[in-house]
């Protein structure tokens, strides 16, 4: 019996250290989790002060952008308008060319006072758009340039040098210092060897 009543003491004992061990442990975690560093006054300030630069840096991009926005749309709002507008010249040309081609008309009074009236309206054409900042990109003889020009075709001739612009299928234009639309050109490449051989062939059959 006394035996038993030592065991009960000795049980009860060591749930009551555990207990104790528990709630001391809590505690301790309880204190440890509940500790918030308290900012200093000073701290407080320079937060505040870096939110409120960073809302006025970027107040100052929106402002940035609106304005520049604002610009472009000044500046280039006419683009499309401009764009529809140049195929009056692209009408004229082409029409140049179906008169031009039609036998019953060559060498043809009629012929070449029509020509020159449309060589003076598109001439008037261009000289509007000009005053509108509207361009012609000049292309005949120069170096292809993918930024202005867009290659059609390759040419095969030997006195040019290779990507020289020698052809010119329709006039590109800029509006400010923006392409409105690339010139179709057609660029010179080298004579292939049998392209040479002919050539050469016929050159020396003309000087016999």
């Amino acid at each position: 019996m006394e035996k038993e009543q030592t065991d009960n003491q000795e049980h009860n004992q060591e749930v009551s250290n555990t207990e104790e061990d528990t709630q001391q442990k809590e505690g301790s975690s309880s204190e440890t989790s509940g500790e918030v560093k308290e900012l200093s006054p000073e701290d407080k300030i320079a937060e505040l002060e870096d939110k409120l630069a960073r809302t006025f840096a970027e107040m100052e991009n929106q402002r940035r952008r609106f304005e520049k926005e604002k610009e472009d749309a000044f500046e280039y709002g006419g683009s499309s308008f401009a764009k529809e507008a140049l195929s009056l010249i692209d009408n004229l040309e082409r029409s140049k060319v179906v008169l031009e081609s039609d036998d019953t008309l060559k060498n043809t009074e009629a012929l070449k006072k029509t020509l020159e009236h449309f060589d003076i309206i598109s001439k008037d054409l261009i000289s509007i758009f000009s005053k509108n900042n509207i361009k012609p990109i000049e292309s005949l003889n120069k170096k292809l340039d993918p930024n202005f020009h867009q290659a059609m075709m390759e040419i095969e001739d030997a006195t040019k040098e290779p990507g020289t612009i020698i052809q010119e299928i329709q006039k590109g234009f800029t509006i400010k210092d923006r392409l409105l639309r690339p010139s179709l050109v057609g660029v010179a490449k080298k004579p292939s060897e049998l392209d040479k051989k002919v050539e050469e062939n016929k050159e020396n059959s003309e000087k016999k």
